[in-house]
């Protein structure tokens, strides 16, 4: 077990990179499904929004800290988080285990082509990682049952130890709170955009940009319209929201 804190509702993971990827390694070897939510403030919020988000990352197995806004509000709230831990770092260092213990890995999502070219970067940069399916269904906010069903045919004819879902927060996490119990695979992750990164179809931000906090000011001027909404009208609300929490806990 590891501790969780309380960001508005949302119980996020308290936990460093080196005993999340070791909790993974036990989790695998001993067949325990797992669901693992990478959570940026856009995440939180959906949740606050939703009851039916909020209940899925707090049954999800780990919530991770996705971006220094919340970090920065755990210790506001005095109760810092250990690591922020981003699906871009998380990814390679899981490809990385992967390899190293022999645990397969399936792609489910992302644009077309981006699997493809992800399991070529995997396959270069780590020779004994065994990616064993790529499966990229249509664009749909919803999908259909029978798309549904296709996914999870292509993921549980491959059983993977580990599935990474790229189908953006909270969508795919709730994609994965809905299937878990028909799929056949042990750790199912909702890795965001981290597929686009690592396969270098998008750059990140420079190290001190990231260390900053800034971060999201890098991605926001690569994509602009996408993400416009989500930075300066959905993030701001954060702010007044967590000050209400700390003086609610005052109280």
């Amino acid at each position: 077990m590891h501790q969780k804190v309380n960001i508005l509702g949302v119980q996020i993971s308290s936990i460093s990179n080196d005993n999340l990827l070791a909790a993974f390694k036990q989790h695998i070897l001993h067949k325990q499904k797992k669901q693992i939510c990478i959570t940026p403030v856009n995440s939180v919020m959906a949740a606050v929004k939703s009851q039916q988000v909020k209940t899925i990352y707090n049954n999800a197995d780990y919530v991770l800290c996705d971006g220094m806004p919340i970090k920065w509000a755990a210790s506001f709230l005095n109760t810092p988080i250990v690591e922020r831990i981003t699906g871009l770092d998380l990814l390679p260092n899981l490809v990385a285990l992967c390899a190293k213990n022999d645990f397969s890995i399936f792609l489910l999502g992302a644009s077309p082509g981006v699997g493809d070219k992800l399991k070529d970067i995997i396959s270069t940069k780590y020779p004994h990682a065994r990616v064993v399916g790529v499966y990229v269904p249509p664009f749909m906010s919803t999908f259909t049952v029978e798309e549904n069903n296709k996914m999870i045919t292509a993921v549980n004819a491959a059983s993977p130890d580990v599935l990474l879902v790229s189908l953006t927060a909270p969508k795919q996490d709730i994609w994965i709170a809905n299937n878990k119990d028909s799929l056949n695979a042990t750790l199912m992750v909702g890795i965001g955009g981290a597929f686009e990164v690592m396969a270098g179809l998008a750059k990140r931000a420079p190290k001190w940009v990231q260390k900053a906090g800034l971060e999201w000011f890098y991605r926001f001027i690569q994509e602009p319209k996408r993400l416009f909404r989500r930075y300066f009208i959905e993030a701001p609300l954060f702010i007044p929201l967590i000050i209400k929490q700390k003086l609610s806990t005052k109280k």
